[in-house]
């Protein structure tokens, strides 16, 4: 039997400048205009070999509207959607990781799924929003390239599609954020043919 092709081929930005050290999720920075160039070759290059459309949708977050703006310039459509941005972190958004105290960490990843870290986003609500995101790419049918956010992808292929009120997952089991400019397909079941 071959697998099908994904539906969902998502594309990690680029490393941010001046990102490191710091708790980053809906803080908007920039990243090189080179790297955001090569990522936006990469795509081009994979919607060429699987006869994939010319459209991408892109986070609002400038790290992933720089890579949209080359392949508009090059005739893609590009997208912008406010539900492809990355988790909203709060008042932690932009600190050094030093300067969050432990206890406020720790109450995170106490209950990581419900817990709303620095009072911004709990990572239930964005897996819906990531899900819901793709529920409707789902129904369209039509396969679509994304740059996105790390919380982002990782909800996408590894907490289940309906979180129910009482789930619980521990910090430990929380998979590393994918390399930046990194490829992710969804559904996992599906393979890029060659």
């Amino acid at each position: 039997m071959v697998d099908e092709a994904p539906l969902l081929w998502c594309w990690r930005h680029p490393r941010a400048i001046g990102a490191a050290g710091r708790c980053i999720g809906s803080t908007d920075v920039r990243i090189d205009k080179r790297k955001a160039k090569r990522l936006a070759h990469r795509m081009r290059r994979v919607a060429r070999q699987h006869g994939l459309p010319r459209q991408a949708w892109v986070s609002p977050l400038q790290r992933a509207r720089a890579v949209g703006r080359w392949l508009r310039q090059w005739g893609w459509q590009v997208r912008v959607d406010g539900r492809l941005a990355e988790m909203d972190f709060g008042r932690w958004e932009g600190r050094p990781w030093a300067d969050i105290p432990w206890a406020e960490v720790a109450a995170w990843e106490a209950d990581l799924l419900h817990h709303a870290p620095g009072g911004g986003e709990a990572l239930q609500a964005l897996a819906r929003r990531v899900h819901a995101w793709a529920d409707e790419a789902l129904a369209a049918g039509v396969p679509r390239l994304l740059v996105g956010h790390g919380g982002w992808i990782n909800s996408l292929l590894h907490l289940p599609r309906l979180l129910p009120c009482n789930a619980s997952l521990d910090a430990a089991d929380w998979p590393a954020a994918p390399s930046h400019g990194a490829l992710r397909c969804w559904p996992a079941g599906r393979r890029p043919s060659r």
